[in-house]
């Protein structure tokens, strides 16, 4: 992520921490890969996220839980209440006709449909880099255009522009068709997971090792093709980076213009959250290029599983905090405002800095002068700085930020305290794929690596 959570359901959200791993792979010759050892579509040998009934599980609770939680914090329905009672209120006003009537809202499908087209003709139009990306399985490697940033830049141009040409209280458009922008993003995350399933079986096309397990529903879900193309146009790394989370920080601007229609002003809580947010995404979309050596990329396919995350779940999700605020506006004050500053501060500074003892580690430096346990593979693993301290800590400084985004709202509801629990099951799962991952590529080095570095996130308790 860069600073990405995930952006799957991995990434439910992918968007996204960097490269998970701190392993510093050894140079290898393409040319030594050859064709003779690659095999387009090897048959997948075992599922992940509970296989089928899994696959099915997540594809029917994402959209669920994507409407319920944008409809649980309106002035009408996210007062102070037990949790219980929140479960069963959401699930009285979905039984209502005028509810399911409301999830099809064609003007808000124009408007989605009309950002998606911007972000795509941003990438076609702006300027902006071809690097190459990883050796893919039969030694070649694809090149990805990089724009974000400047996506990002333009796409705030213009949403300024609009604001002062229309006003603020056009802005109000975004809280009043909520529920038809979530069905909208739906919309476009269900088509182009069925495109790119269809498209995956054109002759020569690779997959992803784990999305060919011949189970139609699941490698429709996990995504079955590795890297899907319309020409240069990447799918899935377009995806991950721009529409999604670019829209999460467009909307959290909306939600403070409601809030400032509403009362003519904008708190401080706001400030702090659409603040916060707004570092999140700058950074993941101006170290756009680091995402190119994420398990998303490398190797996950290109599914449902990864299109609703980029396009649903991390946009109308992320932001609840800000939905919140913008129907219960709360002010901190000073000490509480510093308080908060400092918390999130803590999280980000363990979190870029541990990412740069590993960047830096990986590209041959190392001016901490950290230790390190070499392997039988020709690699070494950090032992000493942040990395000595637990074997995930870009991890603990997400989840120290992720708590920060939602201290603003005060503890009136839990529901705004959703993002930071869904987050450490996330990256709770990621740290066992990964650790599996490396106890079958490193063997006893990685036994004896785990005796130095015993903790996994949470360093002396997990």
């Amino acid at each position: 992520m860069v600073l990405t959570r995930s952006r799957s359901i991995k990434g439910i959200g992918a968007v996204a921490a960097g490269e998970d791993r701190k392993l510093i792979e050894p140079t290898e010759d393409p040319e030594k890969i050859g064709r003779a050892k690659y095999e387009a579509a090897p048959r997948s040998l075992h599922y992940e996220f509970g296989g089928p009934i899994g696959a099915l599980g997540v594809t029917t609770a994402v959209p669920f839980f994507s409407y319920w939680l944008g409809n649980s914090c309106t002035a009408s329905g996210c007062p102070p209440m037990p949790l219980d009672r929140y479960f069963s209120q959401g699930w009285q006003a979905m039984q209502t006709s005028s509810y399911w009537l409301g999830l099809w809202d064609t003007q808000a499908a124009y408007v989605y449909l009309g950002w998606y087209a911007w972000v795509v003709l941003a990438w076609y139009l702006l300027p902006g880099k071809w690097i190459d990306g990883g050796a893919l399985r039969d030694g070649t490697k694809l090149t990805y255009k990089q724009n974000a940033f400047v996506t990002l830049l333009a796409s705030i141009a213009l949403w300024a522009g609009a604001v002062a040409v229309l006003g603020a209280d056009s802005m109000l458009f975004v809280y009043d068709h909520w529920q038809g922008l979530v069905t909208a993003s739906l919309v476009m995350s269900v088509a182009q997971a069925f495109f790119v399933h269809f498209q995956s079986f054109r002759e020569d096309t690779m997959c992803a090792e784990g999305g060919n397990t011949g189970n139609a529903l699941y490698d429709w879900f996990i995504g079955r093709a590795l890297n899907p193309r319309i020409g240069s146009f990447d799918i899935k790394t377009f995806n991950e980076i721009r529409p999604g989370l670019i829209l999460w920080l467009l909307l959290d601007l909306a939600l403070a213009a409601k809030q400032y229609a509403d009362i003519g002003r904008v708190t401080d809580s706001m400030v702090l959250v659409v603040l916060f947010h707004a570092v999140y995404v700058f950074d993941a979309l101006y170290n756009e290029a680091a995402i190119l050596t994420q398990m998303d990329i490398t190797t996950d396919g290109f599914g449902f599983m990864l299109s609703v995350g980029d396009l649903t779940w991390v946009p109308f999700t992320y932001g609840l905090q800000a939905k919140y605020l913008a129907a219960f506006p709360k002010d901190l004050g000073y000490l509480g405002t510093a308080g908060v500053l400092a918390v999130n501060f803590l999280g980000y500074w363990i979190f870029r800095d541990s990412n740069g003892e590993k960047n830096d580690f990986r590209n041959g430096k190392n001016p901490k002068n950290l230790t390190s346990m070499k392997t039988k593979r020709g690699t070494a693993l950090l032992t000493s700085g942040w990395w000595g301290l637990c074997r995930h800590p870009n991890y603990l400084g997400d989840l120290i930020m992720a708590v920060s985004w939602c201290l603003p709202t005060g503890f009136d509801t839990p529901l705004t305290y959703f993002y930071p629990v869904y987050f450490l099951i996330l990256l709770v799962h990621r740290q066992m794929r990964d650790d599996h991952a490396c106890a079958k590529k490193y063997g006893a080095d990685w036994d004896r690596y785990v005796k130095l570095v015993p903790s996994r996130i949470l360093p002396g308790v997990y």
